[in-house]
């Protein structure tokens, strides 16, 4: 599978975020999407997973390709997660695959066991980055689109965090967006935008 993201242009409340983007991301790529503030990282990913419309330009899907659009686990910029569920009931919930159970043993290998199993609601920023991590991981799809992931982590814990996401995707390809790359981590395949 790849996507082909051709010439796409994209404004909001009348200033131009992305002009003219090209670019290519196959299975087994692993990106870093980087670039200020503002420069439409994660417009261009909402354009990629379908929920932004580009003004103008498309999204492609080349090869044999079952979906009308991108299938992918998403780690937003935003948590997104349900308050009141535990952790593990929130990465359980993308799938019919799992249970709770199941997401516990993958939760525990980024967090605290202690944590596991209280709503999220009550969980550090990081904590919840790492739910919505695991959650992203276990949806299934084609490839991971994690927007600024790595949030308030330090760097053993972004260094176990992008251990685990290279593991679970396997031959998925993955996208990071962050401003920068993430320290601690290997170089990765770089896309920058510009403001």
């Amino acid at each position: 599978m790849t996507i082909e993201v051709e010439e796409v242009c994209f404004s909001s409340q009348g200033k131009k975020i992305l002009k003219d983007i090209t670019w290519e991301v196959s299975s087994d790529d692993l990106w870093l999407l980087s670039g200020e503030s503002g420069s439409g990282k994660t417009a261009l990913l909402s354009i990629i997973i379908g929920t932004l419309k580009p003004d103008s330009g498309k999204v492609r899907l080349l090869g044999d390709y079952k979906y009308s659009r991108v299938n992918a686990g998403v780690c937003f910029q935003d948590d997104r997660l349900f308050k009141n569920m535990t952790a593990a009931e929130n990465v359980a919930v993308v799938t019919k695959m799992s249970t709770p159970a199941v997401a516990a043993e993958d939760l525990v290998k980024l967090m605290d066991e202690d944590k596991i199993n209280i709503p999220v609601s009550s969980l550090s920023p990081v904590d919840k980055r790492i739910v919505s991590i695991v959650r992203a991981c276990f949806v299934p799809s084609d490839i991971l689109i994690l927007d600024d992931p790595f949030r308030g982590m330090d760097g053993n814990l972004r260094r176990k965090s992008f251990s685990y996401i290279k593991e679970v995707a396997g031959h998925k390809g993955i996208i990071i967006a962050q401003r920068t790359p993430p320290e601690g981590i290997p170089p990765l395949r770089t896309f920058k935008l510009t403001v």
